[in-house]
């Protein structure tokens, strides 16, 4: 971690930043922004987009003369003299659609490494833009909601857990059969549109579980809550149970389940082999 550097504090600023300067876009312009291209990681990019990237840069610059973005908007930007000495991975706005649409969840991910590489993410922060939370983390401090220290839920039989399942994919006709026995099981299946704030609701035990299979969620989407989940005390891994170790670029997918540990274990086992499932 870079010494004299008051993470925490930036990515606050960062988030301060972004709200004030994208509150005037959802009053005036809520459903009607037109596409600006298609930004690093594939999705069209609308304006308020590129106004919280660029809310974030400016904090930046205000703190620390050099950095690499790995940004789902503009791709990989190194600035000043040092750039590999801090990495910035972030996804400006997570949950755009819910935004132009006046669905109130969406949120800004920042995630802070030593390298471009999820297991070096040291700090991070995810901003519920709309209700004004915020999910913080550093490496060994636990994480927290606002300043209260959050974890996830306990003992709660998979029949009455609160899962997310992300099935926005012109694969799920591939990935549904492995889920099947998942949603039979539970009567409380979630989606609300915007990942890295979802994986924060593991965190806090807000909901019991989020899978995402696919392989199609962008890096630049859960760096920020990979840490947040990890710190509360959540069990986050690939869907066979592996560590999540991935490079962070914007074009670089990854599938993983995230869990409080009693069903992250369950869900594991049903999604591997299903016809051995032990409840």
């Amino acid at each position: 971690m870079t010494k004299n550097l008051d993470w925490l504090k930036i990515l606050l600023q960062c988030k301060d930043n972004i709200r004030r300067q994208i509150t005037p876009i959802i009053k005036a312009s809520q459903k009607s922004q037109s596409n600006l291209g298609i930004g690093a990681g594939g999705d069209p990019i609308k304006e308020i987009d590129l106004v919280a990237e660029k809310a974030i840069i400016e904090t930046l610059k205000e703190h620390i003369t050099s950095f690499t973005l790995v940004s789902e908007e503009s791709g990989i930007i190194e600035y000043g003299e040092n750039p590999d000495k801090n990495f910035l991975t972030i996804d400006p706005i997570d949950g755009t659609t819910n935004v132009i649409r006046g669905i109130p969840f969406f949120a800004t991910s920042i995630a802070v490494s030593t390298r471009p590489a999820l297991s070096t993410v040291h700090t991070a922060l995810v901003a519920d833009l709309f209700h004004n939370v915020t999910y913080i983390a550093q490496k060994g401090r636990g994480s927290y909601r606002d300043n209260s220290r959050i974890s996830p839920s306990e003992n709660i039989p998979l029949e009455e857990a609160i899962i997310g399942i992300d099935l926005n994919t012109y694969k799920a006709e591939k990935i549904i059969p492995k889920l099947t026995r998942l949603i039979k099981k539970t009567k409380h299946i979630r989606h609300l549109g915007a990942n890295a704030l979802e994986i924060c609701y593991v965190a806090n035990g807000t909901i019991d579980a989020f899978v995402d299979i696919r392989g199609k969620l962008r890096t630049t989407d859960m760096a920020a809550a990979w840490l947040i989940s990890k710190e509360a005390g959540a069990k986050i891994t690939s869907p066979e149970g592996k560590p999540l170790d991935v490079k962070l670029a914007p074009q670089n997918k990854v599938a993983f389940i995230a869990a409080n540990p009693q069903i992250h274990k369950i869900i594991l086992k049903t999604i591997e082999n299903p016809e051995k499932e032990k409840l």
